[in-house]
C-alpha cells in the first residue's frame, strides 16, 4: 500500500520539525536560520516555506504536536475525583507524555529568554499552573502543597538533569516517577 500525499507531507513536516529542533539545540534558536534548516534537510528554502514561513511557526507546531498528550491528560484529569489514586495516575500519564516531548522541553529549558518572547511560553506557563492545581489540595498545609508542586517539577528536573547520568532512559524515568509519586503520597495523608 503506497502512502498518500497527505502522509508524505506529514512526514516532511515532521522531518523539518526534528531537524529544526536539532539545530536549535546545537546553536540556539536565535542563531539558527531557516536557510540552515533547509540546508540540513537538503531541500530548497522554498520547499521549507511550503510548510513553515518562520522559525516561530516551526516551534509552535512542535509545541502543539508534542504537548497534545498533556492537553488530553488535563481534560481527563479535570473529570476525575481528586483522590490520591487519581493524582498518582496523573503523574504516571504525565511521565509518559513528558518522555514523548523531551526534546521540546530541553529546548525550552535551554532557550528560556526566547520562550518568554514566543506565544507558547505563556501557554506552557498556564498549562503548568493547571497541572499544579490538579495535584494540589486547597486548604492543605503549605508543606503538602509544596510537595504537590515538587512532584510535578521533580519529573522535569529528572528528565533534564538525568540525561547526563549513565543508565537506561526508562529506568531513569521510572526512578523519577517513583520519587514524584512518593511526594504526592506524602502530601495526601489523612488527618
Amino acid at each position: 500500500m503506497s502512502s498518500s500525499p497527505q502522509s508524505r507531507r506529514g512526514n516532511t513536516r515532521q522531518r523539518i520539525q526534528d531537524v529544526a529542533l536539532e539545530l536549535f539545540a546545537e546553536q540556539g534558536y536565535e542563531k539558527t536560520s531557516l536557510r540552515e534548516i533547509a540546508e540540513r534537510l537538503e531541500v530548497t528554502k522554498a520547499a521549507l516555506y511550503y510548510h513553515f514561513k518562520t522559525k516561530e511557526e516551526i516551534i509552535i507546531s512542535l509545541f502543539q504536536d508534542l504537548t497534545r498528550p498533556i492537553d488530553e491528560l488535563i481534560t481527563w484529569a479535570e473529570a476525575q475525583p481528586r483522590t490520591l489514586e487519581t493524582k498518582q495516575e496523573i503523574l504516571r500519564r504525565y511521565s509518559t507524555a513528558l518522555c514523548g516531548a523531551a526534546p521540546l522541553y530541553r529546548f525550552m529549558q535551554e532557550n528560556q529568554a526566547t520562550m518568554r518572547e514566543l506565544s507558547i511560553g505563556e501557554t506552557f506557563k498556564q498549562r503548568m499552573f493547571t497541572m499544579v492545581d490538579l495535584l494540589r489540595t486547597d486548604g492543605a498545609p503549605l508543606t503538602d502543597q509544596v510537595r504537590c508542586v515538587s512532584a510535578l517539577f521533580t519529573m522535569h528536573a529528572g528528565m533534564l538533569f538525568l540525561q547526563h547520568v549513565e543508565g537506561d532512559q526508562e529506568e531513569k524515568r521510572m526512578a523519577t516517577l517513583e520519587v514524584a509519586i512518593d511526594l504526592i503520597t506524602q502530601a495526601h495523608h489523612e488527618a
